[in-house]
């Protein structure tokens, strides 16, 4: 039976809705919300085969709700049910099985369920395939592994078509415009002569793929006017480290060891290797997650006496990220409570120094404030 999850900001809408999918014998309807934000925290346990949306809601429009949801549950698919039809283009960017207008007629809604009963079929089909599991790394720099082995590096042609496959796979399953992808790439060029660049990249970029037997689609979509990368059954290392970390419960003493795997896993930022201005933002965003989750791991191992750990914890901070100045303090600390003073010392002058060479400010009031405290106490204690 097919598991339904709905969401609808207008009570009787979603209760009709409700009642027409229960007439259906295939379907269940396992749970309906109205407050879109509950729904997104719902859904990972919940992992409903379908999701109907309604788009146009308070706080949480039904695009931004589905975004999420496809985050924490990419085997749903989802299906838009709505009053307006302004947003179809950008619904079926986001690989929408079905777009359904208001009110919902019944016959409509068989052609729906049809549809999802057929891509069910298909995917259980593919299931009994045998399994390659192929990875895309993208911490550090852009890798790609089959069944836990890594490929060789793929050869791309130019530099050009590195960016483009990068920038494709940063807006995986996504509709990419070609006007974006000459701005982005050619800017200088006349209209014409970036879209011959462009269809020279996307060519030398499938068949890079292709030599590398990476089963990777770019297809031309909205009429040829640009270009989504499907990646399928694929993983993302960072989409499966994130999903790692917010399906984890808090750290203790059951789970620490997948909290130390999900803390090892991450080998250096976001396409860090690479110059491209618009990685930054989840650059960024993934960097923060990171390190949140490391000063939770540390805390968790000086609290359980486990200080070998956290300095090894710390130390693999302050190398990957070394302007991040509670690490270095941490590592201080910690060091401090095993009666390391030199190791302090020398801490403290790695940050100081960096910090002076490379942005020519001083280490923060707090930090300042702790090292001249531990200093004036160890002094008089020599």
């Amino acid at each position: 039976m097919i598991q339904a999850l709905l969401v609808d900001d207008e009570r009787l809408a979603l209760m009709k809705l409700k009642m027409m999918l229960e007439e259906l014998t295939t379907i269940n309807v396992i749970a309906a919300y109205t407050d879109p934000s509950e729904a997104v925290r719902a859904a990972s346990q919940l992992s409903p085969d379908v999701i109907f949306l309604d788009i146009d809601m308070p706080e949480m429009n039904g695009v931004q709700a589905a975004e999420a949801m496809q985050r924490l549950c990419p085997q749903a698919s989802i299906v838009f049910v709505t009053a307006h039809n302004s947003y179809a283009i950008e619904a079926f960017e986001l690989y929408a099985l079905d777009y359904v207008l208001k009110p919902v007629q019944r016959g409509r809604l068989l052609k729906t369920i049809e549809r999802l009963e057929q891509r069910m079929s298909n995917t259980q089909q593919d299931s009994r395939k045998p399994i390659e599991t192929v990875m895309i790394r993208s911490f550090q720099s852009l890798r790609f592994e089959r069944n836990g082995q890594p490929l060789p590096n793929v050869r791309w042609r130019t530099s050009k078509a590195q960016e483009l496959f990068a920038y494709l796979f940063h807006n995986r399953n996504r509709f990419v415009s070609k006007d974006t992808l000459t701005d982005l790439l050619w800017p200088d060029f006349n209209a014409k002569k970036a879209s011959t660049h462009l269809y020279t990249t996307i060519y030398q970029v499938r068949q890079c793929l292709k030599q590398a037997e990476i089963d990777l689609q770019i297809s031309n979509v909205s009429g040829g006017e640009g270009y989504t990368l499907e990646t399928g059954s694929l993983l993302i290392d960072s989409y499966e480290w994130e999903k790692g970390i917010l399906t984890q419960d808090a750290i203790n003493k059951d789970n620490f060891e997948e909290h130390q795997r999900l803390f090892d896993f991450y080998s250096g930022d976001y396409l860090n290797d690479y110059d491209y201005l618009w990685a930054e933002g989840e650059r960024q965003r993934l960097r923060t997650i990171w390190l949140h989750h490391a000063m939770g791991i540390a805390e968790f191992y000086i609290s359980s006496g486990r200080i070998a750990e956290a300095v090894t914890v710390y130390q693999r901070v302050v190398q990957l990220q070394p302007y991040f100045e509670q690490g270095h303090l941490g590592l201080m600390k910690v060091y401090s409570s095993i009666g390391e003073r030199s190791a302090v010392e020398e801490q403290y002058h790695i940050l100081t120094d960096l910090l002076s060479r490379e942005l020519s400010v001083e280490p923060p009031a707090n930090i300042k404030r702790w090292y001249d405290e531990w200093r004036h106490l160890n002094l008089r204690s020599m």
